[in-house]
């Protein structure tokens, strides 16, 4: 019944589910500690603390989608974060501008060439995706701890810092605030040509009263967002009262959805993006009807690679150091994000918005265990549970489907 509501509101079952299950434990989570959850200040670090894995999600589901898998994502961020703090550190003095920018450009070079070495192997020398990443696991961990012999590089510069949401992390509250009018006439013209577009080809359109729901809740959820991240305290931008301005939405987070909105626009409205879905669904069928299945297989690991480097940027960028020890099991996380986000094992079914949601659901359980002071392997078994969880709930929609 509540699957037939849904389909006749125009509403994704998955994507419903994951946001009603986020809402749910936020209440949860914010009951038992005392409402420090739902505080401006932590939101916005949650925020910033699911950038990192959302940002390799993206990737993660157009390969799991085209049957593959990166392992070495964790590594490659080590690798490429020890990388760029290592041209920051000891190639340029420590105030140099054209170091922290050359180190941007070091660390997304390494992440495409990684990406090409791992998709060759699996592209053109057929050697199974898990063994070829499994390796790059490995392999990469030791070469970023081989870096600097395993000591940590500090201090990044300043304005690179910048990049991880930290001090001056952030955009501040006027634009905050355009930014948040501009995303909400963007919800709007698009159920309007959405609409448009229906009737140009003679598809029945919602009823205008859902559609109107649906923005005015879309618009609610962007005002919030927006309204909560002006709120966040910067405690080293004070007014003449001495108490500390808004943050304003974080330059990750806009790192990320720039990233979100590009991946979903190539999955949804190019050739490129159809090509990958289809391969997923049927690998034979794409071959036998003359895709270019080994560029297809290749640009995956490539486009992840580059994702790992991105998030390699924004978390020694936060940390304000690199050090090796830096994205240990962000691997899991990613393909959990991914799967419980909706991505299929079986291939050709994904959704970027959902892996999204995916990090965020991650990340805000880790985030409120934290807060209550559980353990960390307490906090693995938990999450490692929810993943079990959300493959069960998979296998269990795609027989209903």
């Amino acid at each position: 019944m509540l699957s037939g509501l849904l389909a006749r509101l125009r509403l994704d079952p998955r994507l419903s589910s994951m946001i009603a299950a986020l809402i749910l434990i936020a209440i949860v989570l914010n009951v038992m500690t005392g409402g420090l959850f739902l505080s401006a200040e932590n939101l916005y670090n949650l925020s910033i603390q699911t950038c990192v894995i959302a940002v390799m999600a993206c990737g993660m589901v157009y390969v799991i989608v085209a049957r593959q898998i990166d392992l070495s994502v964790g590594s490659l961020l080590a690798f490429s974060g020890m990388a760029a703090a290592w041209i920051q550190t000891r190639a340029f003095p420590p105030d140099s501008t054209t170091g922290w920018i050359a180190s941007i450009g070091v660390a997304l070079v390494l992440g495409a060439a990684v990406g090409a070495l791992q998709g060759a192997l699996v592209a053109k020398m057929r050697i199974p995706a898990f063994i070829v990443t499994l390796a790059g696991y490995l392999m990469f961990r030791g070469a970023a701890f081989k870096v600097s012999d395993g000591q940590t590089l500090a201090p990044l510069h300043p304005t690179y810092q910048a990049l991880g949401g930290g001090v001056n992390g952030a955009i501040g509250v006027p634009a905050s605030i355009v930014l948040g009018l501009l995303a909400a006439a963007w919800v709007v013209w698009h159920a309007w040509t959405a609409r448009r577009d229906q009737s140009r080809y003679g598809i029945e359109p919602a009823p205008v009263w859902v559609d109107a729901l649906k923005v005015a809740l879309m618009c609610a959820a962007i005002a919030g967002f927006v309204w909560t991240m002006c709120l966040a305290p910067d405690f080293t931008n004070v007014d003449e009262a001495g108490n500390p301005r808004g943050r304003g939405i974080g330059v990750p987070v806009l790192i990320l959805i720039a990233i979100a909105v590009f991946m979903t626009f190539v999955a949804q409205r190019t050739p490129y993006g159809r090509y990958v879905f289809a391969y997923g669904g049927n690998p034979e069928a794409a071959l036998l009807s003359g895709l270019p299945t080994t560029w297809l297989v290749w640009s995956l690991f490539i486009l992840t690679g580059v994702l790992a480097a991105i998030a390699a940027v924004i978390t020694t960028a936060r940390l304000g150091s690199g050090a090796n020890s830096i994205g240990q099991l962000a691997e899991l996380y990613v393909i959990s994000a991914a799967v419980i986000g909706g991505t299929s094992f079986a291939g050709g079914i994904g959704s970027v918005p959902g892996a999204v949601l995916g990090a965020l659901l991650i990340q805000t359980l880790d985030n409120g265990m934290v807060l209550l002071d559980v353990s960390s392997p307490m906090r693995q078994i938990f999450i490692g549970i929810v993943l079990i969880v959300s493959v069960w709930f998979d296998v269990v929609y795609q027989k209903r489907a």
